[in-house]
């Protein structure tokens, strides 16, 4: 036979060759990071900032604390290294959420959040800003595990004071207003003294009315704590989600007395406007670099949304002193994880809503 047409035959009666396998399609690597305090002609866009304020311990795995939540929940995945912050910074490229845990107290919050807006890697400028965290709750207004979104952040640390043993009888406080001859000096407030900041009230109200019913854990425990609050109706109550002031101290203050001295504080420099919820240690530090960064483009102070839920009462139950309730509460919040998980499920309810929507929400906030 032709050798040609053998060598056809053989070629025709072999098994057909089969294609090279090819490698399974890998997800697009996460955006590259500029140096810090470099130029970055390409910085990470970002839609919404979680702003806490601490973790108990990893930030995975172990009791929660404000951040863990948002980092495993919405697989906040990508790590990028603050070390001119508090605790390095998380974020998800695909919904470009960034999380931020300023540490505790408004100094460090102020210095946090300075340093991430001017973050050159970062391109925040048209970022909503979530600030979720657990407070003390006054009994008055609302119970442990309730989530309260805050029109006004009054400080309470800018002040004269002397020790309430040594108050004049006609004086209620001895902690009064930096700028009044005493806590009885009916003078208003400086316009622009640094003691309050107001809030976008349309956006507040928006993601009031987005949130007012999703449902909040109870359990047991807290039910046992809120029912000891006889002369309260409000604090008796399931946890349930309202629009309440926060008022921002570094001391962790206690007691009838000084909740008394809350509100009042509130009312004054919000001229009767707030009305005093929940407290906490950092809001003041946060809304004012936020405020600055706003001046020069950096931020949208009116994209800041502010979200406290109560993990303890600012005043102890009928019949405990103020100093046994709060040293009985420095062993642990009566409710820790109801707080951290009403924050979860009401701020991440607005974030769904921002996120989903960014077409309508991207350009204007909502009102």
């Amino acid at each position: 036979m032709n050798p040609l047409v053998t060598g056809l035959l053989l070629a025709a009666m072999a098994p057909a060759a089969q294609p090279a396998p090819q490698p399974a399609p890998q997800p697009a690597p996460p955006p590259s990071l500029c140096a810090i305090a470099a130029p970055c002609p390409r910085p990470l866009p970002v839609r919404m900032v979680v702003v806490t304020m601490f973790e108990i311990g990893k930030d995975e795995g172990d009791v929660a604390g404000e951040f863990q939540l948002w980092k495993t929940r919405r697989d906040l995945r990508q790590r990028i290294p603050f070390p001119h912050g508090y605790h390095d910074l998380y974020y998800n490229p695909d919904t470009q959420i960034l999380g931020v845990v300023t540490g505790v107290g408004s100094v460090r919050s102020a210095a946090a959040i300075t340093a991430l807006g001017l973050d050159t890697r970062l391109d925040l400028s048209r970022a909503y800003w979530l600030v979720a965290g657990i407070a003390g709750i006054d009994p008055e207004d609302a119970s442990i595990g309730s989530a309260a979104w805050a029109r006004y952040s009054v400080d309470g640390d800018l002040a004269h004071e002397i020790d309430a043993r040594e108050i004049p009888a006609d004086w209620k406080t001895g902690y009064f207003p930096i700028d009044r001859k005493g806590p009885n000096d009916p003078a208003p407030p400086r316009p622009d003294g640094g003691e309050v900041f107001a809030l976008n009230p349309g956006l507040t109200e928006w993601a009031y009315r987005l949130t007012r019913d999703v449902p909040l854990p109870d359990d047991p425990g807290i039910a046992r704590e809120r029912a000891r609050y006889t002369d309260h109706p409000n604090a008796r109550k399931p946890p349930f989600v309202l629009i309440g002031d926060q008022f921002s101290a570094m001391t962790f203050w206690h007691g009838a007395l000084l909740n008394r001295w809350a509100n009042d504080h509130t009312r004054y420099f919000t001229q009767g406007k707030g009305n005093f919820v929940t407290s906490a240690m950092e809001e003041t530090g946060t809304l004012q670099a936020i405020a600055y960064l706003s001046k020069i483009g950096r931020v949208d102070k009116d994209r800041v949304l502010v979200l406290r839920a109560g993990s303890n009462y600012t005043m102890p139950p009928p019949g405990v002193t103020a100093a046994d309730y709060l040293l009985r509460e420095n062993e642990g919040y009566a409710g820790l994880n109801a707080s951290v998980e009403s924050l979860y499920r009401v701020g991440n309810r607005v974030v769904e809503e921002l996120l989903s929507h960014w077409d309508r929400y991207a350009a204007t906030p909502p009102r």
